[in-house]
C-alpha cells in the first residue's frame, strides 16, 4: 500500500503549484483544528507551560495559528518531492552566506545547529545548493523503508547528504579533514536512558537537551553555527547564519548548548506559531531522570 499511497496521492499533489496546494492546506486546517484535533491536548499543554504569563485566549490563538502553519508545512513538504533546486533556492534565501566563507577558506568544518522551526525541510534542500561547504544532516531513518528512500532521494537532489544518527561518529571520522557542514536538529527530546544530555531552562521549563551538537563540535573541532529561519510570507523563507563558536575546544562546558538553546528560544518567543508544538518535547522529566541515574 505504501508505494500506492505515494504514486497515487503524494506524488500527484507534489506536482501541483503551491498556490493550488494551499487550498488543500486550508481544508486540512479546518478538518484538523475543528474535527480531528490532532494532539490538541498536548499542543495546548506545551504552549501553556511555555507561556504561563499569557491568557487562555492567547494560548488557544497560538495553537490555532500553529495548526494553520502545520498544514502549510505538510503541503510544502509534499511539494519537495517534485521541487527543483531552482525553486527551493527561490523560496529559501540565505541572506548572509558570506559569514561562512572565511571558515571555508580555512577548511574549517561546521556543526549547524537548528530547531524544528518554520519549514526546515525546504530550507535543507536550498542550503545544499547555496553554500560552499559540502552539506550533510544527521537524521533518524524512517521506519518505512520506501518512504525513507524517497526522503533521501528528495534531499539528495540538492547534494545534501543524509547521515543516519547511528552512523554519526563514523561519518565525522571519515570527513574530519574536509570542509563539511553537518546539520544537527537540537530541539528533540533525548531518549530516557541517554546519559549524554544536558539540562537547562527552555521556555520556562527544565529541559533535557541532546548534547551531541556540542560534543561532536569539541571532539572534531568543528565551528558551531546557528541557523535562523524566518517566514517571509507563505512558502518563502529567509535564512540567517550566526557563528556561535569558531573554536569550540576553548569554550566552557555547556556554553555552546546553552547558546543554541537560547537562540532558538528567543525566536520561538517572537513568533511561537512556527515551532513544532505537537512534539512530545518534555516527556523526559528532570526528577524522573535523576531517580533513574
Amino acid at each position: 500500500m505504501t508505494p500506492l499511497l505515494y504514486y497515487l496521492f503524494l506524488k500527484p499533489i507534489s506536482l501541483l503549484p503551491l498556490r493550488v496546494s494551499y487550498l488543500i492546506s486550508d481544508l486540512l486546517f479546518v478538518l484538523n483544528h475543528y474535527v480531528i484535533r490532532y494532539r490538541k491536548k498536548l499542543i495546548l499543554n506545551n504552549i501553556r507551560n511555555s507561556f504561563p504569563e499569557k491568557s487562555d485566549k492567547e494560548h488557544k490563538k497560538i495553537a490555532r495559528d500553529f495548526n494553520r502553519f502545520f498544514c502549510d508545512f505538510i503541503v510544502e513538504s509534499i511539494r519537495c518531492f517534485s521541487m527543483s533546486n531552482k525553486e527551493a533556492l527561490k523560496r529559501c534565501k540565505a541572506i548572509n552566506p558570506e559569514v561562512l566563507d572565511e571558515l571555508h577558506k580555512k577548511k574549517k568544518s561546521i556543526v549547524l545547529a537548528f530547531g524544528h522551526y518554520n519549514n526546515w525541510e525546504m530550507v535543507a534542500m536550498a542550503l545544499g545548493s547555496s553554500l560552499k561547504h559540502k552539506t550533510s544532516a544527521i537524521y533518524k531513518p524512517l521506519s518505512n523503508n520506501f518512504f525513507d528512500k524517497k526522503f533521501r532521494e528528495t534531499r539528495g537532489k540538492s547534494s545534501l547528504q543524509l547521515v543516519p544518527k547511528r552512523e554519526t561518529k563514523t561519518f565525522l571520522e571519515e570527513k574530519k579533514d574536509k570542509a563539511y557542514l553537518v546539520g544537527f536538529g537540537c530541539d528533540q527530546c533525548p531518549k530516557r536512558n541517554k546519559t549524554n544530555l544536558f539540562w537547562t531552562k527552555f521556555l520556562n521549563q527544565d529541559t533535557a537537551v541532546m548534547f551531541g551538537t556540542e560534543k561532536y563540535a569539541v571532539d572534531y573541532d568543528y565551528a558551531v553555527v546557528f541557523l535562523y529561519i524566518t517566514r517571509r510570507k507563505r512558502g518563502y523563507y529567509d535564512v540567517e547564519l550566526k557563528i556561535i563558536e569558531e573554536n569550540p575546544r576553548e569554550s566552557k562546558y555547556g556554553s555552546i548548548t546553552k547558546q543554541h538553546t537560547k537562540l532558538l528560544e528567543d525566536q520561538i518567543i517572537q513568533n511561537p506559531q512556527y515551532w513544532l508544538w505537537s512534539h512530545k518535547r518534555w516527556k523526559l522529566q528532570k526528577q524522573d531522570h535523576e531517580i533513574c541515574h
